[in-house]
């Protein structure tokens, strides 16, 4: 099983051996965009202008929807799994609101290796 750690900057580590593997590179920063009519229409992706958005953020993790339709599960499913309402999928989802804090950390994990995700989520803790 692996052991996965988040670091307070917000990468995410594999501790194998005692020491700390990075499971994905560093995401460069996004060069600026100029101001655009219709652009915030055409690229739904995490903006700071999103209410749930953290100033700063930027869209480096796969879409929502991308991440779902990747583990072949619908909006019910995926949200099920994750512990989630269906309603908070279907905001990311649809660009209403975006993933923060926690969620965003599970998803750049989802992102890397679903079926550890999910399986780690699935497994109840033994009562002894």
């Amino acid at each position: 099983m692996q052991r996965l750690r988040l670091k307070a900057d917000g990468r995410i580590v594999e501790l194998r051996d005692g020491q700390e593997f990075p499971l994905a590179p560093a995401m460069p920063e996004p060069e600026p965009v100029l101001a655009t009519p219709g652009l915030a229409q055409a690229m739904p992706s995490i903006s700071p202008d999103m209410p749930d958005a953290t100033p700063g953020e930027t869209g480096t993790l796969p879409a929502v929807r991308d991440l779902r339709r990747r583990a072949c599960l619908t909006q019910i499913e995926f949200a099920a799994r994750l512990g989630v309402p269906v309603e908070t999928i279907r905001n990311w989802e649809q660009g209403k609101r975006a993933p923060r804090g926690p969620a965003r950390a599970l998803l750049a994990v989802i992102a890397h290796s679903p079926e550890t995700v999910f399986e780690a989520l699935a497994t109840e803790p033994s009562s002894a």
